[in-house]
């Protein structure tokens, strides 16, 4: 939709800026803001261990604490000082704090002379600081380059109908995103709910059940086994060969179907340079992480190739869909088991070994069966896929809306003053 435009402009002089309203001022930050960063006290992580959590300890990308103290009690605007996000901006760049906080040294603190907290952050958070960021390895924003950068300043009663006509808008527009992240939620939900009773009690609905005599199970088809991962599969540790790509298994994708590079690597599993060491893994294999069977690290091999000695390597000892198996050790019910039976003091320390895994009871239904399930599972995620990536391709654009309509009322684009908020409507089309 279109916004109204003010009646005349001028050059600003400011390159990012380009024309503003002809009665905008234009004037350096410094002389704008006061500059409170001598007021910053950084906290090691060490020594906020043991703080009670009760007050935001805010750093360069917004809260990343709480400690038990607070340096300021009042509305302030924060702006990222250094960190890769001056370029990549995956986080806000400038946000305000309010209520009693901490700040750290890798956030500028400015308190506006005048005018409206919302509008000055929200001009600040619209400004292309990628010009004035110095260092590539360690990008940096100095306190002398932020100051000298030139705003525009309507009057103070303009800047409080640009505040509230981004407050108003803004708010719809947040409203959508959040309908759109809890549709996501529930297909997940819906998702998992499909599978889980897809590998327990199979695809035909009248099919008559009988007690599987496992307490997370509950009643099963009545054709169905139900047996000890033992009599299914035998463990397996055969060595690698250097040919063999290296795969890795995620608790969200199962095991990869090609070798991954270092940074793409699950950062659990230590790489070593002797590929010997890696154990060989064929199609049909079972893997699954040791550290991280509890929360679903299993997957089904598709290519030759080789794992990590961390993981386990489980070989079918019959005719048995082992992508069944996967799917049904997905699901909470079985996670939990995987849990249950994992040794270690703490969650992140828990390990699931062999001789434990192999005692599980799961059920088996029919070959043919077990293949109509994984096929079924399969068209359901596609489907389910694809209304994902609808919403999430709402989200972004909404989120790209939001941010093209904020930076369009803070620099002058939009004339809000006699704009009143039943005149303006945010969809997903506009």
């Amino acid at each position: 939709m279109s916004f109204p435009r003010y009646p005349s402009y001028k050059a600003s002089g400011v390159e990012w800026l380009g024309d503003v309203p002809e009665h905008w001022e234009i004037v350096p930050l410094r002389f704008t803001f006061q500059n409170l960063d001598h007021k910053r006290i950084p906290l090691a992580g060490e020594d906020r261990a043991d703080l009670e959590k009760t007050y935001p300890y805010y750093g360069a990308s917004g809260i990343i604490d709480l400690v038990d103290d607070y340096l300021f009690e009042e509305t302030l605007i924060l702006v990222a000082e250094d960190g890769a996000n001056l370029l990549s901006r995956s986080t806000p760049l400038a946000f305000l704090a309010t209520g009693k906080y901490w700040v750290n040294n890798h956030a500028h603190i400015l308190k506006p002379n005048s005018g409206d907290a919302l509008f000055w952050s929200s001009l600040l958070q619209s400004y292309d600081y990628t010009p004035i960021v110095t260092g590539a390895a360690q990008p940096k924003l100095t306190a002398d380059r932020l100051g000298s950068i030139r705003l525009p300043k309507p009057s103070g009663e303009e800047q409080t109908k640009i505040a509230s006509f981004i407050g108003c808008e803004t708010s719809k527009i947040d409203e959508l995103v959040a309908e759109k992240r809890r549709l996501i939620e529930l297909l997940k939900e819906k998702r998992q709910s499909i599978i889980s009773h897809a590998v327990t009690k199979g695809l035909n609905p009248h099919a008559p059940l009988k007690s599987s005599g496992i307490e997370w199970l509950g009643d099963v088809p009545a054709h169905w086994e139900v047996d000890r991962m033992a009599n299914v599969f035998r463990e397996v540790a055969d060595s690698g060969t250097e040919d063999l790509p290296i795969l890795s298994v995620s608790i969200h994708h199962g095991v990869s179907d090609k070798e991954f590079n270092d940074e793409e690597m699950d950062r659990k599993v230590t790489r070593s340079d002797d590929r010997s060491k890696y154990k060989r893994v064929a199609p049909g294999d079972l893997v699954y992480n040791m550290m991280r069977a509890w929360q679903g690290g299993f997957g089904t091999v598709t290519v030759e190739g080789m794992v990590s000695p961390a993981y386990v390597v489980a070989r079918p000892k019959t005719s048995i869909t082992t992508t069944y198996v996967e799917h049904l050790l997905r699901t909470p019910q079985a996670i939990e088991q995987m849990r249950r039976h994992s040794r270690g003091i703490t969650d992140f320390r828990l390990r699931l070994y062999w001789d434990e895994f192999k005692n599980i009871r799961i059920p088996l239904p029919p070959e043919h069966e077990a293949v109509e399930i994984c096929r079924a599972i399969k068209l359901m995620d596609n489907s389910f896929n694809e209304l994902t990536a609808e919403a999430e391709r709402a989200i972004q654009l909404l989120q790209e809306r939001r941010s093209a309509l904020i930076s369009a009322a803070v620099t002058g684009k939009i004339d809000v003053r006699e704009l009143s908020n039943s005149e303006t409507k945010v969809t997903t089309d506009s």
